[in-house]
Order: structure tokens, then C-alpha cells, then sequence
């Protein structure tokens, strides 16, 4: 799968450095060229993304939330 278009402009590709989880949300720490972008999302959708330390992300920013699509 891959990203064929997105509204959001502030994109930063970046791979996973730590996954804290929770039992309903999970905090997601992403290593990018600028610095640590962290998203909280639901521990659901880290399993069906099937994330993990290592996986190639891009954090999506986009006011106060950061989405975060698999490479």
C-alpha cells in the first residue's frame, strides 16, 4: 500500500523508536531528520497497522493531532 495523496502538508517520514502501550491508546515516538514526533493513538490501530520499533512511518501533523500512515 502506499499513499497515493494527502491534504496534510506537515508530513515527516521517520521510523518508530519506542511504542508505549496502553490498554485502549498507545503513544508512538517517531525518529525523523527534524526530531521526536509522538502521536497518541489507539492500541488498535497500532496492531492493524502492524507497527513496531523500526517500521518506515510518516507522522502526519495537522493542528494538535499526529496521524501516522505505514510505509
Amino acid at each position: 500500500m502506499s499513499i497515493q495523496a494527502i491534504n496534510v502538508r506537515n508530513q515527516f517520514k521517520g521510523k518508530v523508536r519506542e511504542i508505549v502501550r496502553g490498554d485502549v491508546v498507545s503513544e508512538v515516538d517517531v525518529e525523523t531528520p527534524w526530531g521526536i514526533v509522538t502521536s497518541v493513538i489507539t492500541t488498535r490501530s497500532v496492531d492493524e497497522l502492524g507497527l513496531g520499533v523500526g517500521s518506515d512511518v510518516v507522522a502526519l501533523v495537522k493542528s494538535t493531532e499526529v496521524s501516522i500512515a505505514k510505509l
